[in-house]
């Protein structure tokens, strides 16, 4: 599993010219699922997510976690993620999770969040969507568990 987090100071997700989901200051995440993922790893990228420290503290380093600043969390699906880049010039999604899995897996991370008490928006699964936000930095991890 696969998780691209962006330290955002507002992002929104829109479908058909429709916002469906809007955040202020927190994280974009961008959800990637592959075959071999299940929620044991769900569980631990929502650790990492809620707790990796990117948010500047009162000397400006970066020692804040999201649970700390009290920030909200954008949690779009991208399949893209899970692509294969090392060989030709066109990417190979053999490693992604079908679709019900990597759904499934998705609204687990994402109600797990709510769990914790974390502020959560989302996307729409599979949908076409735009994705705008304002990076705060640029500040840009990609998480994998």
């Amino acid at each position: 599993m696969q998780g691209l987090i962006q330290r955002v100071k507002h992002a929104k997700v829109e479908v058909d010219g429709q916002v469906v989901g809007q955040i202020e200051q927190g994280l974009l995440l961008l959800l990637g699922v592959e075959k071999h993922d299940d929620q044991q790893s769900t569980d631990k990228l929502l650790h990492k997510v809620s707790n990796y420290r990117v948010f500047s503290d009162e000397n400006d380093k970066m020692n804040l976690s999201l649970q700390d600043i009290q920030g909200e969390l954008l949690v779009v699906s991208q399949f893209t993620l899970a692509a294969d880049t090392k060989k030709g010039m066109r990417p190979s999604f053999s490693s992604a999770a079908t679709p019900a899995q990597a759904n499934q897996l998705y609204e687990y991370f994402v109600s797990q969040a709510r769990v914790m008490g974390l502020s959560v928006a989302t996307g729409q699964f599979a949908a076409d969507m735009q994705v705008s936000l304002c990076n705060d930095g640029p500040v840009t991890f990609n998480l994998t568990v």
